[in-house]
């Protein structure tokens, strides 16, 4: 009986041993299943990752009943005559001649102004007064010479009956003719002294006008009363707005499209309620800068001149007539970020062949109509048109989106998938 027992309780012991085994070998089989089908998820998604990340599309397909719901026309692009317009931008300006800054030939104290900032004045017109003292002694060296010359003028003609008549040697004469022309000399150099100070030839004074040398409005007024007014130094500034002018920049590549007598619709960048017209009299022969612009100068009507002082900001179009260019229609034009599309129908597109489930109906299957977005650069839109230049080739023939053009984008944008 004790081998009996002995004999079922090591049978028992090992049955117990093979059981836990088998436990452990299949915890472990587990384990290395979930490894294996983990390995293969993160394989799986590795592989899949790098197919996440699209490249932008550029073409959008459409079925035939899309194609007629929506509307979708094409056209060819065309030649036409556009008013062509270039933009620019500058600021109003006077011609060197109609603006002044007035100083003093001489220096001296302040006596009295006349004017205030934005008075009317005439050319000619005294704007203050200086005192200088040596102005006295110029009033004293023209008089003086004045009747130096008044004197010798007498000895001149006695000198020269004298010579006539061989009394006196003829040198005698040359002599005081000399000496008169010279005091003549003398006498004219101290009266233009005093024209160019606007100071009277008779008389003593030592008060020296500043006057205007043009018509037109004051400026800034750089003096004041008892100051003293230094030679070479602006004491006033006058403008005559009457004949204000436009300064345009014009970029290079639109220079060969400007020419004199174009005209111009500009508007004040701070008053944009109002159009005024101008003409172009003149373009530089020069860069203005580092940017590359050229200075154009258009003339505006005196008229509609009234009201604009220097420096106001400007933005022009310069209409260019009559110019000849490819168009399309400006609702074939979209735009998407920062660039512009047209859309081309692509040809070669044959109809798609699907494998039909058995009850599948045909109709449920149609031909795909495939469009491919285009780069263009917009110019000036006119008429309805707008001027368009592709930056790759495209054919001669090729079929462009007149009408639905926007929807084409939006499809695209939406990654220009279709499904049946």
């Amino acid at each position: 009986m004790k081998n009996i027992s002995k004999y079922l309780t090591t049978k028992s012991t090992k049955e117990k041993r093979k059981e836990r085994k088998g436990i452990k070998l299949g915890v472990l089989c587990v384990f290395l299943a979930l490894f294996a089908v983990t390995s293969q998820s993160c394989n799986e998604k590795k592989t899949e990752e790098p197919q996440e990340e699209e490249k932008e599309t550029t073409e959008v397909a459409l079925t035939a009943s899309q194609y007629k719901t929506v509307g979708i026309e094409t056209g060819m692009v065309e030649n036409r005559n556009l008013n062509k317009i270039i933009k620019a931008n500058g600021y109003t300006t006077v011609p060197p001649q109609n603006s002044a800054e007035v100083s003093t030939l001489i220096g001296g104290t302040v006596k009295d102004i006349f004017v205030l900032e934005g008075t009317y004045v005439n050319k000619g017109k005294v704007l203050a007064t200086i005192q200088n003292l040596e102005v006295i002694g110029m009033q004293e060296d023209y008089q003086s010479a004045v009747a130096n010359v008044e004197y010798l003028q007498l000895e001149y003609n006695r000198q020269k009956t004298l010579s006539d008549e061989n009394v006196n040697p003829r040198k005698t004469f040359q002599e005081v003719k000399a000496k008169l022309a010279a005091e003549r000399a003398r006498a004219q150099a101290a009266k233009n002294k005093l024209d160019a100070l606007h100071v009277n030839t008779k008389g003593t004074t030592s008060v020296v006008p500043i006057v205007s040398p043009i018509n037109g409005y004051v400026g800034k007024i750089n003096i004041a009363k008892g100051a003293f007014a230094d030679t070479g130094v602006s004491l006033f500034e006058v403008v005559d707005n009457s004949q204000m002018h436009l300064d345009l920049n014009v970029y290079e590549k639109d220079l060969g499209s400007i020419s004199i007598g174009q005209v111009i619709d500009f508007v004040l960048t701070n008053q944009s309620n109002k159009s005024i017209k101008g003409k172009i009299f003149g373009i530089n022969k020069s860069f203005s800068n580092e940017s590359k612009t050229v200075a154009v100068h258009a003339k505006i009507d005196p008229a509609d001149a009234k009201g604009l002082i220097p420096g106001m900001y400007v933005s022009a179009n310069i209409n260019i007539v009559n110019a000849t260019v490819p168009a399309l229609p400006k609702d074939a034009v979209v735009r998407n970020a920062d660039k512009y599309f047209v859309f081309m129908q692509e040809q070669g597109h044959a109809e798609e062949k699907h494998d039909h489930k058995a009850g599948e109906k045909e109709e449920a299957h149609e031909e795909e109509i495939h469009f491919k977005a285009i780069e263009v650069i917009p110019g000036t839109t006119d008429l309805g048109f707008t001027e368009v230049k592709f930056v790759n080739d495209v054919p001669l023939n090729a079929k462009i989106v007149t009408k639905g053009a926007f929807y084409l984008l939006s499809a695209m944008k939406g990654g220009g998938e279709h499904t049946h």
